[in-house]
């Protein structure tokens, strides 16, 4: 399928443009490509993503929820689904029993004060149980392990050094580095590591969807700017863009 722009998707899914910057700015939602102009194109992939949006969004889940189940390296696409669609009868469930006590209501005119129609425990459990499942991603259970014996003056060194790797993406940034740049990229796959010694095994896949967090989440990047610069997360981020497509290459 031909690629669509940010107008066209709005029109198709019913999304706001405002609303599909947003989901680009914190990382959730990221176009295909930018043409020259600076447009944001969708593809296939991108439209299927937005399902996945669509469909937690319905179910009211938080968009920083959202954000780590389909980032999460063990997301499974059919197994949402089912957990969605399970929900999602939960949900009509509630609703068909709040109209027929409101209709009830309304014919008998009696005051009747029974608020089990109103009870969202069991659906509310559901939805936390699968936040939960997708959380625990075998990077997470691997994270834990590592870091199960941390003490805080451990986590302070280790976050210090890693703040100290952005510190070089904000060095050869200023001296006018490209993201492409095989320093650019060294430096990269020099993050790539501590977080594999240090954390938990980072995949491509995991440091693409960590650029985008680098770059979409305003708390990591006014920090990695704080170590590297003004602008160092959006830098760091390209040339972790570009080390990723050169994986799958």
């Amino acid at each position: 399928m031909k690629k669509l722009t940010v107008s066209e998707v709005s029109r198709m899914s019913g999304v706001s443009v405002r609303t599909l910057h947003h989901y680009d700015q914190i990382g959730l939602l990221k176009p295909a490509e930018l043409t020259e102009a600076g447009y944001r194109l969708y593809g296939e992939t991108e439209l299927e993503r937005l399902q996945q949006i669509l469909f937690f969004r319905e179910l009211e889940f938080p968009l920083q929820d959202i954000g780590k189940i389909v980032n999460s390296s063990s997301f499974d696409r059919n197994k949402a689904l089912d957990q969605q669609i399970e929900l999602l009868e939960m949900k009509k469930e509630h609703l068909e029993n709040l109209l027929l006590y409101a209709r009830g209501i309304r014919m008998t005119g009696v005051k009747h004060m029974d608020f089990t129609a109103f009870d969202t425990k069991k659906m509310d459990e559901y939805a936390r149980e699968a936040r939960e499942q997708w959380g625990k991603s075998e990077a997470y259970k691997e994270f834990e392990e590592k870091t199960k014996d941390w003490t805080e003056k451990t986590a302070s060194g280790i976050a210090g050094e890693m703040m100290a790797i952005f510190g070089e993406f904000g060095q050869i940034m200023s001296n006018g580095t490209e993201p492409n740049h095989e320093d650019a990229q060294a430096l990269v796959q020099k993050l790539r590591s501590f977080i594999t010694d240090n954390m938990y095994t980072c995949t491509p896949q995991i440091l693409a969807c960590l650029g985008q967090m680098y770059t979409g989440d305003g708390r990591f990047a006014e920090n990695i700017d704080k170590a590297g610069g003004a602008g160092c997360a959006d830098f760091a981020g390209k040339a972790i863009e570009v080390y990723c497509r050169n994986c799958d290459k």
